[in-house]
């Protein structure tokens, strides 16, 4: 793998990470990581992430195990944001859409389902 750059920004920023498990099943996995590619992403779920505030957002995988990693201004409220987010156009039909991917109730809300992770460790 060669890396990723990294967007620089400013001012400062808040960094989020969370976790999620997808289901057990290579099938669903694939069709999941299609559903994430440029090709087959729902632009208003891409336009909803940015019109709450969020700068960057990564997803990384390993089998069935999730991380994201959110960039954000410093100014960002976590809670505001995801509750706005969920009243965006699409967004509860996206969530209930990978919900059969992610081996939950197709009714909750993306910061319902994903675990925020807390930082242990910064190379200083």
């Amino acid at each position: 793998m060669d890396g990723y750059t990294q967007q620089q920004y400013t001012g400062r920023i808040k960094r989020y990470v969370q976790t999620l498990e997808l289901r057990d099943d290579p099938a669903l996995i694939q069709e999941y990581r299609k559903w994430h590619s440029k090709e087959h992403h729902w632009k208003e779920i891409r336009d909803g992430i940015r019109e709450v505030g969020i700068l960057e957002m990564e997803l990384y995988i390993l089998g069935t195990r999730l991380v994201m990693i959110v960039d954000a201004p410093e100014d960002f409220r976590w809670n505001e944001a995801m509750q706005r987010l969920a009243t965006l156009p699409r967004q509860a039909e996206w969530e209930a859409f990978v919900a059969h991917f992610q081996g939950c109730s197709a009714e909750a809300r993306s910061d319902e389902k994903w675990q925020m992770m807390e930082r242990m460790f910064y190379l200083y």
